[in-house]
């Protein structure tokens, strides 16, 4: 595994836009989910990690209980692809197919998105509000492998704060998760 150094946007800064091909075919950037949406949620994926395959059904509850409230979850693959190719851009429609995702998913073929991020596990979330802003970064809740018994939900949480104007108790966590598998 090769480490690179990544570039990373803390809470209050600024989100890098992207420009990343999804796999309905089309081309999404975040400037223009900006202009649509009052908020963002972009969590790094992979088709692999058992983190991700957790956290799928929380998320789609996430992207159904605020979306029309104006907000909208973007899953973003910046995996290397594998030698055996679980993380090909066939793959991650496959893996959406499977999971019935109710957001988009994009593929990060350069890796520069998930750098200019920061990110280094799946998965990881960020939630930026209308201007642009990262307001929350981290953990999507405090229990990746048990709903049931979840205390915290961070990215919930954080959400419902931002579309209620009140200041995000916990805009930080540790994510933890799977490492990003970076390109040689």
């Amino acid at each position: 595994m090769k480490t690179l150094e990544t570039i990373d946007t803390p809470v209050g800064s600024y989100a890098p836009d992207f420009e990343l091909p999804g796999i309905d075919g089309q081309v999404h950037h975040l400037s223009r989910y900006l202009e649509r949406f009052r908020a963002v949620g972009v969590v790094s994926m992979c088709n692999y990690c058992p983190y991700v395959r957790h956290y799928l059904e929380r998320l789609k509850q996430l992207q159904q209980e605020f979306g029309e409230l104006g907000f909208t979850l973007i899953g973003v693959n910046g995996n290397a692809v594998n030698q055996d190719l679980v993380e090909s851009f066939d793959r991650m429609k496959e893996f959406a197919s499977q999971h019935e995702l109710n957001f988009p998913y994009l593929w990060d073929s350069t890796q520069d998105v998930t750098r200019s991020f920061g990110t280094n596990f799946t998965p990881t979330a960020f939630l930026i509000d209308k201007e642009g802003r990262v307001r929350y970064r981290g953990q999507i809740d405090d229990n990746p492998e048990n709903s049931a018994t979840v205390k915290l939900h961070y990215l919930r949480n954080a959400t419902a704060s931002l579309f209620n104007d009140k200041d995000i108790e916990i805009p930080e966590t540790q994510a933890i998760g799977t490492t990003i598998i970076w390109r040689n």
